[in-house]
């Protein structure tokens, strides 16, 4: 059974699996693709989420897909395709081996990440029997968890917990020589990066031709420019109006480019990179600085809004949200309940939720990455299209919209929030 949801004219919900709807809509029919699929890890135990019995399997199943998704693309049309660094080539090999040209990869930097990472030096004590010591006490969640629990990442382990509740978990030392052999060695780095996999379906002809022809096959560059700060384009004018006898040194050499018409066109910004980050202090800071401020400016960077996964959903009821990472027991705390970390780093919060989708994007990143490959006025598909936010990203931008999702809970989500931001565009 398929639901059809149609929020406003050109855009069209459907409650299926993708499969089942891709194969029935017409060939060339949309013009770019910008989806989040799933990566093959199991997220939070969630069925969509697992890996269909190895790596071979789920990219068979990914390949499928991405045929179908081929299919319906017009020649030259660009996909934008999520994927985890730990299952990336997993994506980018279905997708190849579906048709597609990988072109690019952008990389999307955040700062939320939490290293899920397992203590050797505890691992071996624990084996052994003996008993840790206790030397002190770390306070952990609270406010600092909640303000950035939804900022940047996917898979941060309170990336969508609003509030871990606030504990002291004990500092413990080696109890036996073994493991104070091994204390500071641990099993996983902490997470801080996306990718997006930049793909296009092959040309028919040259570049010239598709675009007069159908409108894709090229990226809209100028759209997605990463702005100047006023003190930049200030000083680049200050510098030209001192070499103005001369030519522009540097990328801007020619004698032709002095005066208003570089001001134009630097003022236009930078070249949209192959990175993105999410503005967090933790990213900007990990960039060079110089005297004009952090490098981080040279890329775009996405200010992911708290409200952003709630908005216009007011008259949805609460949903509710377990997170789990092994957990051993569960508190009451009177209105909420905690539940144990398997290596008692925190008690995450089973929170209710009017948007219960666990791996939200932000609005602002998908605007860029929708207007990055979409045609003024083009279709943007997302067969994965969870709780909307392509969706909403398009709503924004004037793009019309196709998205599919099999889970029943996020359909009525993904249509509240994509009206919500139509009405906020006109």
């Amino acid at each position: 059974m398929v639901t059809v949801i149609k929020p406003a004219d050109g855009f069209v919900l459907y409650g299926a699996d993708c499969l089942d709807v891709l194969r029935f809509m017409p060939d060339n029919s949309v013009d770019s693709i910008v989806t989040d699929p799933p990566a093959g890890i199991s997220f939070m135990g969630k069925d969509w989420d697992k890996d269909k019995g190895g790596r071979d399997a789920w990219v068979a199943w990914m390949q499928e897909i991405a045929v179908e998704c081929l299919r319906v693309v017009k020649p030259g049309g660009h996909a934008l395709v999520w994927a985890l660094p730990r299952t990336s080539h997993w994506t980018g090999m279905a997708w190849e081996n579906a048709g597609w040209e990988p072109r690019d990869k952008i990389v999307h930097l955040f700062g939320s990440g939490f290293p899920k990472s397992h203590s050797v030096g505890k691992a071996i004590d624990k084996a052994a029997g003996a008993e840790r010591p206790i030397i002190g006490h770390q306070r952990l969640g609270g406010n600092a968890a909640q303000s950035t629990a939804e900022k940047g990442g996917t898979y941060a382990s309170n990336t969508n917990s609003v509030g871990v509740k606030p504990i002291d978990v004990p500092i413990t030392a080696a109890a036996t020589p073994d493991a104070a052999a091994w204390e500071g060695w641990g099993t996983a780095l902490k997470p801080a990066s996306e990718d997006w996999w930049l793909l296009r379906k092959p040309l028919e002809g040259t570049v010239a031709g598709c675009v007069l022809k159908h409108g894709t096959g090229a990226l809209h560059i100028d759209a997605c420019r990463v702005p100047y700060e006023a003190a930049e384009v200030n000083f680049d004018r200050k510098q030209r109006q001192q070499n103005s006898e001369g030519a522009i040194e540097g990328a801007f050499g020619a004698a032709s480019l002095i005066g208003t018409e570089i001001d134009t066109y630097k003022e236009a910004g930078r070249w949209p990179a192959n990175v993105t980050h999410d503005q967090s202090d933790e990213v900007v800071s990990a960039f060079p600085r110089e005297t004009k401020g952090s490098t981080a400016r040279f890329f775009y960077g996405a200010k992911a809004s708290v409200k952003d996964r709630e908005e216009g959903l007011e008259a949805l009821p609460d949903q509710v949200l377990a997170y789990s990472n092994g957990a051993q027991a569960t508190i009451n705390d009177g209105e909420d309940e905690y539940t144990g970390g398997s290596q008692n780093i925190g008690l995450n919060k089973i929170k209710k939720r009017k948007n219960p989708h666990p791996t939200v994007k932000s609005t602002e990143l998908m605007q860029y990455l929708t207007r990055l490959i979409t045609p003024v006025g083009g279709v943007c598909l997302d067969p994965f299209m969870g709780s909307g936010s392509t969706g909403k990203a398009c709503a924004l931008e004037g793009f019309r919209f196709v998205g599919i999702e099999q889970e029943p809970s996020y359909l009525p989500v993904a249509e509240a929030r994509i009206k919500y931001a139509l009405g906020k565009a006109k």
